[in-house]
């Protein structure tokens, strides 16, 4: 499907969905965080029979690093996590885990959590401000050796980035053996459902500044999109990393702004379910 076909079907999915889901949510902003998984309402947390077979969104919940750069792990929570399982479950024929009152079903994990192993995919956003104690390196090492998928989004700058690193090297300190690359535009991933062509800067939506304003948040510092990964032994992506760019914010302000929606969250949305296929294939 092309870039302009895919507008299209989202344009109409926003009609009949989009305003309405965003409505009921109240336009929820970016939340406030306090304490060392804190958050200002209880997340949602799984249990045992959170999990059906069909796709669950899980969100990585982590310690806010005291010299980290990051708004911490509750950032557009929920609604992207909402957003993009609903899209997934229009623009593709993956069965997604709803509840009984039409909802998608998305839960928050920490690392240590045995539920994490019930999750082909979690993301985490604002991953410049992560922490990582040692017992949460391992197991975030343990689910992505068995097959798990981890997506770390929405980090901006070079200080955020190489702290980030430091962060990696807890999880894999086999620096030669699992190397941070940067993942080419022709691979696989970027081509499961939606033939993604560019890797877009995307600004939060407070941060833009309207139709031609400046994408990159930190100016020159954040000016270059990079996406990287790191890879097991066989060449499948365990790790995918978006930086100076912000896809969870295309997915939670698809609502808020038509022109937002148009400008990012189209391109946003086939990032977006390419990755999800990939992580769920692979």
């Amino acid at each position: 499907m092309n870039r302009g076909t895919l507008a299209l079907v989202a344009a109409v999915v926003l009609v009949t969905a989009a305003v309405a889901y965003a409505q009921r949510f109240g336009g929820q902003g970016r939340g406030r965080r306090g304490g060392e998984f804190g958050y200002q309402e209880a997340p949602r947390r799984p249990n045992s029979n959170s999990f059906t077979g069909d796709f669950t969104f899980c969100r990585l919940a982590y310690r806010q690093a005291y010299d980290g750069d990051g708004g911490g792990w509750g950032v557009d929570y929920p609604r992207a996590d909402q957003n993009l399982s609903i899209r997934l479950s229009e623009l593709s024929k993956a069965p997604v885990n709803f509840d009984a009152s039409g909802d998608p079903n998305f839960y928050v994990l920490i690392p240590t959590d045995p539920e994490l192993f019930a999750c082909p995919f979690v993301m985490m956003s604002e991953f410049g401000g992560t922490h990582f104690e040692p017992d949460e390196a391992k197991a975030i090492r343990e689910y992505l050796m068995k097959g798990g998928f981890l997506w770390v989004d929405d980090s901006w700058g070079e200080f955020a980035w190489e702290h980030w690193v430091g962060e990696v090297r807890k999880i894999f300190p086999e620096a030669a053996a699992y190397p941070i690359i940067d993942v080419p535009i022709n691979h696989s991933m970027f081509h499961t459902l939606f033939d993604v062509k560019i890797i877009p800067q995307i600004p939060s939506i407070g941060r833009w500044g309207g139709p031609g304003g400046s994408t990159s948040e930190r100016g020159q510092d954040s000016a270059v999109v990079h996406a990287r990964a790191i890879t097991d032994s066989k060449g499948r992506i365990m790790m995918f990393m978006t930086h100076n760019t912000d896809f969870g914010d295309s997915y939670e302000r698809e609502g808020d702004d038509p022109r937002y929606f148009y400008a990012f969250s189209v391109d946003g949305y086939a990032i977006g379910i390419d990755t999800l296929v990939y992580a769920m294939t692979h």
